[in-house]
């Protein structure tokens, strides 16, 4: 692309992980970089709220656990620019019933992919799971593996770094600045908010959960579905006690999900991290895999836990983490906006031939997305000043 004449070359519609990755990847190209941010960086009413997420390469399909592996280089260079760990490798188990499907895929596909990847794991037992990992009183049945290489995201870190070396690279950050449309024409973008017009020659949308605020009056909005998740905090019987990230695939009606209010294609799955120091608390994270279907996401009222998940999360975690005390003691959630086809991943692409003059603004929206900022980042970039990218996301065009 061209640059503009207007106030940059690029703007970004959104300041959360992906976006301010999108606005630094620019901006150290050597182009101007404006983002318009509608509440604060780092606020906690969209996709980047919370304090960790868990980084894996396991997928059941090889092409994302492709991607992750191609992404690991990139965490590190951002590590390396920030002068800060960004990714802890503390490993990732995952266990329970083989054959049930969630939105993480499926225990034996994805072990399989591992293999083909030559990618390390142990195949363990729940006498195995038990005895190294501190769960107990698990089904006989259940059974999983161990992915050392597996661990945990610090989201706020990665914020803050992305926001400071975007600004060391010159990107300006409007905040509090609501994107009302984006128009491109033959010289550029026109994108208009509340307070004022703004011009670009090329605009990346990073809006998550309101990406089709921007793409409905165009008329290519993308199929999502938004969700809010619910999360909790437990607190540690002992100081030594610590876990890896984990993920516990399971029927509907053993845990979480079955049967809750609103509940749109929930199930009984659970997750969760160990102790991470940058959370401030000596608590460790448990949830729920179950999502609650939102018909019009308001990002003013983000909207309570869902007590009931909650409370079936406590119960599983006093039967089967007797290293943690069943009680919440923080709660919190979430938006997740997912493509409404299980079978795709994510929206990620230009609205090239969609719209007249559509190669000008990019879109990523949806999908569990934070393990790849790093890429996603440099793919909205690349499509953005070059038209393409040397990364290939399968099954994520936005048509």
């Amino acid at each position: 692309m061209g640059r503009s004449s207007g106030d940059a070359d690029v703007i970004v519609v959104g300041g959360g992980a992906i976006g301010l990755a999108s606005a630094w990847e620019a901006a150290r190209r050597g182009r101007s970089v404006l983002v318009l941010e509608r509440f604060r960086v780092g606020h906690e009413r969209g996709s980047s709220a919370g304090l960790e997420r868990q980084w894996r390469v396991q997928y059941s399909e090889e092409c994302w656990s492709r991607l992750a592996l191609d992404t690991l280089p990139l965490w590190q260079g951002l590590e390396s620019a920030a002068g800060r760990r960004l990714v802890h490798l503390t490993g990732s188990l995952w266990f329970g019933r083989v054959g049930v499907a969630t939105s993480e895929g499926e225990l034996q596909a994805a072990a399989s992919v591992l293999e083909r990847l030559g990618v390390r794991y142990d195949w363990v037992s729940a006498a195995e799971i038990e005895a190294r990992f501190g769960f107990a009183r698990l089904p006989a049945d259940h059974e999983g593996f161990h992915q050392p290489d597996g661990g945990v995201i610090d989201v706020r870190g990665t914020l803050d770094a992305l926001h400071r070396l975007g600004a060391e690279a010159g990107v300006r950050v409007h905040e509090n600045t609501r994107v009302r449309a984006v128009e491109p024409d033959g010289d550029g973008v026109t994108v208009r908010t509340e307070d004022g017009v703004h011009r670009a020659g090329a605009v990346i949308v990073n809006a998550g959960a309101f990406t089709n605020e921007l793409l409905g009056p165009l008329g290519c909005p993308v199929d999502l579905r938004v969700f809010r998740m619910s999360s909790a905090y437990f607190d540690r019987r002992t100081d030594d006690v610590d876990l890896p990230t984990w993920y516990a695939f399971l029927e509907p009606g053993e845990a979480a999900g079955d049967g809750a209010d609103g509940a749109d294609g929930a199930n009984g799955s659970l997750y969760g991290f160990g102790h991470n120091p940058w959370t401030g608390s000596d608590a460790v994270r448990a949830a729920p895999d179950a999502e609650l279907r939102l018909v019009e996401p308001d990002p003013a009222v983000p909207g309570p836990p869902d007590a009931g998940h909650l409370a079936a999360t406590a119960a599983w975690v006093g039967e089967h983490l007797p290293g943690l005390v069943p009680r919440c003691v923080r709660r919190s959630t979430c938006l997740a906006s997912l493509p409404a086809d299980p079978g795709r991943q994510f929206y990620l692409g230009s609205l090239a031939g969609q719209v007249q003059h559509g190669e000008r603004v990019v879109v990523q929206s949806a999908g569990w997305a934070f393990k790849f900022v790093p890429v996603f980042g440099r793919i909205c970039a690349d499509l953005a000043l070059d038209g393409h990218s040397g990364f290939h996301v399968p099954a994520s065009a936005l048509r």
